[in-house]
């Protein structure tokens, strides 16, 4: 989600600083990660070729710089149908509709109508035996819900606390007295 002028940015104040000037990021090794495909840079109400003009993959720094690509997905892998899914979209095998717009398939989509009952339909479909698996940890590490909004986010996660079945705690970062002991105070 970088912007390439923040990259470029980076890249001119390092040849400052290390007074290498013939390289990039005065030779310091820079280390991006994600998908390009994926998450593009955050251009506020940007049209098409601004988003694109914002992205990393444009700099002249590209010229410079060694790719690497993984190419074992480590998170799908027990999932082969999305794996290829995602490999047809990323090859553009699947179909687009309304200026190249993906559709995402039915069987991935949970269908929403606005009814307080969504949210619960929702965790139904990600977390369907939440009951069974609360305390294995790879269970609830292999699924997400991904939203917009952190409303939204404040919402699900409420319902999704009100799950477990557990006396809720409440843990404060501080001392409500304001009682401290000396040697801490004086570290």
């Amino acid at each position: 989600m970088t912007k390439r002028q923040a990259a470029e940015a980076l890249d001119s104040s390092k040849r400052d600083i290390m007074g290498r000037c013939d390289l990039p990021f005065g030779g310091n090794t820079v280390v991006f990660g994600g998908d390009f495909r994926q998450t593009l840079p955050d251009v506020r109400n940007g049209t098409r070729p601004q988003i694109t003009d914002a992205m990393l993959r444009r700099p002249y720094l590209c010229e410079s710089t060694q790719q690497l690509r993984l190419v074992h997905n480590m998170r799908a892998q027990s999932d082969p149908w999305f794996v290829e899914y995602l490999l047809r979209v990323e090859n553009v095998i699947e179909d687009t509709v309304d200026d190249g717009y993906e559709q995402l398939l039915d069987e991935i989509c949970v269908l929403y109508t606005d009814a307080d009952s969504d949210i619960n339909t929702l965790i139904e479909s990600v977390f369907s035996m939440l009951g069974e698996n609360l305390s294995d940890a790879n269970y609830i590490g292999y699924r997400t819900i991904l939203l917009t909004w952190n409303e939204y986010v404040d919402k699900i996660s409420t319902r999704m606390v009100e799950r477990f079945p557990r006396e809720e705690m409440i843990y404060h970062s501080f001392d409500p007295h304001n009682y401290y002991l000396v040697e801490f105070l004086s570290s």
